[in-house]
């Protein structure tokens, strides 16, 4: 018996930051979805859960620059927040919990 994959909300500030993205990294995002969506934890996104004031929320890594900040809306929903480098991730994370 397979497990049924999980949804995948986008935010509206993700699609907007997705469209900023680097084209290379753009399509590289689209494939690492798809392994979100089978398994948010699979060892080829590096995600991780992030530490205080951010523990609600994980990312996983794109590329060595780049990150995407996610919750949980439920054990089968995950809602994508904001896709930006390493160094403005946590912080524009912060303005949205």
């Amino acid at each position: 018996m397979s497990v049924p994959p999980n949804e995948i909300i986008y935010e509206k500030d993700f699609r907007n930051d997705v469209d900023d993205l680097p084209k290379k990294v753009q399509n590289k995002l689209s494939r690492l979805i798809e392994i979100l969506r089978e398994n948010p934890f699979d060892p080829r996104l590096h995600t991780k859960r992030l530490g205080s004031p951010l523990q609600v929320a994980f990312s996983f890594r794109i590329t060595r620059d780049y990150r995407v900040g996610f919750i949980f809306l439920d054990s089968r929903i995950i809602k994508l927040l904001a896709a930006d480098t390493r160094d403005n991730i946590y912080r524009r994370l912060l303005r949205k919990l």
